[in-house]
Order: structure tokens, then sequence, then C-alpha cells
């Protein structure tokens, strides 16, 4: 008798089989999240310094515009990520 779990995880299979990358594309997918959190992390370290150097100086309203681009900068940047993984995969 099946559980619950496996009997959802064959719904699954059936509605959205899932897809088998080649070793290729692991590479890829792999080089691109390295790539992107090199991105990511630069993004953060010149911000988050401007960020402090705002709140030093008691700007808030500058440090929040700073805060918020940063937020802003980070989801492209996955947006951008994720929509070149969606490619590769999608690639035969």
């Amino acid at each position: 008798m099946k559980s619950a779990y496996e009997l959802a995880m064959e719904r699954l299979n059936k509605s959205a089989p899932s897809v088998k990358l080649t070793a290729a594309q692991k590479k890829e997918l792999a080089e691109l999240d390295s790539q992107y959190a090199a991105k990511i992390a630069g993004r953060e370290i010149a911000l988050k310094a401007e960020i402090e150097k705002f709140a030093t100086a008691g700007d808030i309203e500058k440090e929040q515009e700073t805060q918020q681009q940063l937020a802003t900068d980070r989801k492209k940047l996955q947006s951008e990520l994720e929509d070149k993984k969606e490619r590769i995969r999608a690639r035969k």
C-alpha cells in the first residue's frame, strides 16, 4: 500500500515529469549560480557601504532609498538568473 506522499509524487510526475539534465547543463547551471552569487555579493558590498555612510551621517531618507535599491537589484539579478536557468533547462 502506497503512502499519501508516494501517490502525490506519482500524480506530480504525470502532470509535470521531471527533466533529466545532461552533465553539461548541470555544469552551466552551477557556473551561473556562482556568477550571480558573485554579482549579488558585489552589489551588496557596494550598497551596504553606502547605507552605512548614510546611517552615520543621519540621512535616513537616503539610507532607506539605498536599502530599497539593494532589494530591487537583488530581485532583478535573481530574476535574470532564473530566466537563464530556464533557457538552459529547456535546451535538449
